[in-house]
């Protein structure tokens, strides 16, 4: 005789797996349908939406589309802000405010708030949680609560090729060279020279490419060793499976 108990914690467990697996499926499919991209902006009229950008679903708080210009082949993580404006519904002027390069790269549930002008150059890749602000708050009047004092904002550029670590946070005015490394966690304010490395807070070149002795002070790691010639994507995902497989 079979056990009532058994045969109801089989069917129980039964259920719950077709339920997750239902879950799954729909919330995939959400996911496919609530992207935004040039073909399916969706609610969101940008000033600009290249090709092949996509914006994965739930998007994060995104207001003053029109003063917003989204490169080609950007990807923007999930929860992901992206504002131009102190406040909805302002007219910004005939120029665009917050402007991403091609092949930008914004990780999950960053931020990027352009109140005044914010330019991130072709190529840059930021971690999740990555913040940059044209805005901060002001504390000049020590009797008044610093919210209710009027914020001061300056012009953020970011060059082109940078990799911004999780949780970096690029303050108004910063503007970061060409190939810039900023450490997880980092808060930048200032100037920071092409090909350097910053990290702290408030974060310091801790190390700087030189044309004559290369990187300065040496790197502690050898260079990856670059793909050969000659192989297709289709090899490579081949060589993954087979390193999962050996782990």
């Amino acid at each position: 005789m079979p056990n009532n108990r058994n045969t109801f914690s089989s069917l129980t467990a039964w259920r719950r797996r077709v339920l997750s697996r239902a879950v799954h499926r729909g919330w995939r499919w959400v996911q496919e349908a609530g992207a935004v991209t040039a073909e399916a902006p969706g609610p969101l009229r940008f000033r600009t939406l290249g090709a092949g950008t996509r914006l994965a679903f739930p998007q994060g708080t995104v207001f003053g589309e029109a003063w917003i210009e989204l490169g080609e082949h950007c990807i923007i993580g999930e929860q992901v802000t992206l504002t131009a404006g102190m406040m909805p519904d302002l007219d910004l002027g005939p120029d665009p405010v917050l402007i991403l390069g091609n092949g930008v790269v914004l990780g999950r549930g960053s931020h990027v708030i352009a109140d005044t002008k914010v330019t991130i150059g072709s190529d840059t890749f930021c971690g999740p949680y990555v913040y940059i602000t044209s805005t901060n708050h002001s504390y000049d009047d020590p009797h008044e609560p610093v919210g209710r004092q009027w914020p001061r904002a300056e012009p953020v550029e970011i060059g082109p090729g940078c990799w911004l670590g999780t949780g970096a946070v690029i303050l108004p005015g910063a503007r970061l060279g060409r190939n810039v490394v900023v450490a997880a966690g980092a808060v930048v304010r200032g100037e920071v020279p092409d090909h350097a490395v910053v990290a702290g807070a408030p974060a310091k070149v801790v190390r700087r490419w030189d044309p004559q002795t290369g990187w300065q002070p040496p790197l502690r790691t050898p260079a990856p060793k670059p793909i050969p010639d000659g192989v297709t994507p289709e090899q490579l995902a081949a060589l993954a499976e087979l390193d999962l497989d050996r782990g």
